[in-house]
């Protein structure tokens, strides 16, 4: 093969190419006459070969071309074999896309036909492997070998574009972690219940029923309010009922008398100690007669015929008929008159209460110094209150020690360590969580750990599994799918946000006027937010802004430099640049 050109007269042969080929009637004489190898490589301009893009571009991890042309007509020798070859070539080596054949039409073999008379049109693409060496260097050029009969001629390289651009590699670690939050709520609401139980068509509340572990706990509760600034009673909702035998209008009246009285009970312990409760504090239900519960008492007894009962009772749907059923059955079955009807006649006292939790200068000291005594929400609402990164870290760790049953202190730690770079060991507690649980987040931290540690197939598995975690997830995939080359994907998967990958992803895409509106609104004035700007001048045809942001580039970076020197995305600008 003959590659052995010169600098300077391969770029002359890809400046000639680049000119537009003006076809005339002298051209048409020499393409008439054309019959044999040494015509054709002579007249190989005539073919219009063009590749794209040019110069070449970094796409995922291959380097990807297309070359169109024309054999004009009666320039392929009807007994003529060709196969072309694109090559990469630049100092030191070299890469060859896969050979195109082409044959004209007495010509033995299996390679494209071109017709003599007419010629042909063709587009080829092909892609090769990147390799670092090809960074900004090289020549593309077409290797052309004919062969007729026993004759076999290859042509001087044919210069068609430059190197490899690899604008793509700007992709920044711009991934994002998912801190997970807290469910702390500083007042917390409870209830506690009491039931004071009356006899058949009685309304008094009776002494035995206030010595009940369940009222006695209920005056505990007032005591701890009086004693307790963080302790405070909001309520009291009294259901009272009355058991279902007797009379529908007496059972009424007898479930408010009841409701009645065992707030009047409640008011007279709240009396004794010489306190008042907030207007409004009771709120009285009287329910009339319990047809429910003593249908769930009957269900859950031992009584055997009990479904019998049940669907007879059922049956009637005058109350009255069967309220006076029940008094019957009462009266043979001893468990329903004994036991079941005596629980119905009750008054029910749920009584509301908060408690206050500590304060924000509690919280902090207690995180700390005595961790074990807080819940985990608690803990996790702490971290949140100190601003150095060393402290949060210290309380997500007490988080994760006293709690190890929650994957939140682990996760968290974990991103506290990716916010100082030590990565290793947020990795080290991501998994720690994930041990604990499956989480989305947690899948979607490890996510873009296996991205920044160059396992893009296994970072998208994650980030794919880790779906609805958040806008984070999402963000992350969109770095990928720009390593992957997928642009308008990563597009819509990043959103309108202001960043460097969104700039570099329009920038790939073809929108250099979007990549310059989103690099101005990113409020980022890094070295490399400013090299990726004069990349999108430079497409944009600004010469003047190319300069601005470069310049600015190297005064932030200034290594820089070797890089901006060979970028062919400058490559019309050097002259401007100084380069």
């Amino acid at each position: 093969t003959k590659f052995d050109l010169s600098h300077e007269s391969m770029n002359a042969i890809f400046k000639s190419y680049r000119k537009p080929l003006i076809w005339g009637a002298a051209s048409l004489v020499i393409l008439s006459g054309c019959a044999g190898l040494g015509s054709m490589e002579k007249e190989i301009e005539a073919l219009g070969l063009e590749a794209s893009p040019e110069p070449l571009i970094l796409r995922g991890d291959v380097v990807e071309l297309t070359v169109t042309g024309k054999f004009p007509p009666k320039y392929f020798a009807k007994k003529v074999k060709m196969e072309a070859t694109p090559v990469l070539t630049w100092d030191g080596g070299s890469a060859s896309f896969e050979p195109q054949g082409f044959q004209g039409e007495d010509a033995a073999g299996n390679f494209t036909v071109v017709p003599f008379e007419n010629g042909k049109s063709f587009t080829y693409t092909a892609e090769i492997p990147y390799e670092e060496a090809m960074e900004d260097a090289g020549t593309l050029s077409v290797s052309i070998t004919g062969s007729k009969g026993s004759k076999e001629v290859t042509f001087d390289p044919y210069v068609i574009g430059s190197g490899v651009i690899t604008t793509p590699r700007w992709v920044q670690p711009e991934d994002r972690f998912i801190l997970v939050p807290d469910a702390f709520e500083r007042v917390l609401s409870y209830e506690q219940e009491a039931v004071i139980n009356y006899t058949v068509n009685r309304s008094n509340v009776r002494s035995s029923e206030l010595r009940d572990e369940d009222w006695k706990s209920l005056l505990e509760l007032l005591e701890l309010s009086l004693a307790a600034d963080s302790v405070t009673l909001t309520g009291c909702r009294i259901e009272a009922y009355a058991s279902p035998e007797g009379e529908i209008s007496l059972n009424e009246n007898l479930a408010a008398e009841r409701a009645e009285s065992a707030s009047e009970a409640f008011s007279r312990e709240v009396s004794r100690r010489k306190t008042e409760l907030v207007e409004g504090f009771f709120q009285l239900v009287p329910k009339g007669e319990d047809w429910d519960g003593f249908k769930s008492l009957v269900s859950a007894s031992s009584i055997a015929d009990k479904d019998l009962i049940l669907r007879v009772l059922s049956m009637y749907t005058d109350k009255n008929k069967r309220e006076e059923e029940i008094r019957n059955i009462a009266k043979t079955y001893k468990e329903i008159e004994d036991t079941i009807l005596p629980e119905l006649r009750r008054s029910r006292l749920v009584v509301s209460y908060d408690v206050e939790g500590y304060t924000d200068e509690e919280l902090m000291d207690l995180s700390k110094s005595n961790p074990d005594i807080l819940t985990i929400e608690e803990l996790l609402f702490a971290a949140t209150l100190f601003e150095d990164l060393n402290d949060k870290l210290v309380v997500y760790q007490n988080a994760s020690r006293v709690h190890s049953d929650d994957f939140r202190g682990f996760n968290n730690a974990g991103w506290c360590l990716m916010e100082m770079g030590r990565m290793n060991q947020a990795k080290e507690q991501f998994n720690a969580a994930l041990s604990v649980e499956r989480n989305k987040a947690v899948l979607n931290n490890l996510g873009a750990i296996k991205r920044l540690e160059g396992d893009i197939d296994g970072a998208m598995a994650l980030l794919n599994e880790a779906a609805g975690a958040g806008a984070e997830v999402n963000f992350n995939k969109g770095i990928i799918l720009i390593q992957k080359g997928d642009y308008g994907s990563a597009l819509s998967n990043m959103g309108r946000e202001n960043t460097v990958n969104v700039a570099l992803a329009k920038l790939l895409n073809g929108d250099a006027a979007g990549a310059k509106t989103v690099l101005e609104n990113a409020e980022d004035d890094s070295a490399v937010a400013s090299y990726v700007m004069a990349i999108a001048c430079a497409r944009l045809n600004d010469g003047a802004g190319v300069k601005t942001h470069l310049t600015a580039a190297l005064s932030k970076d200034g290594s820089l430099r070797a890089k901006a020197e060979k970028d062919l995305e400058f490559r019309d600008f050097r002259e401007q640049l100084g380069f």
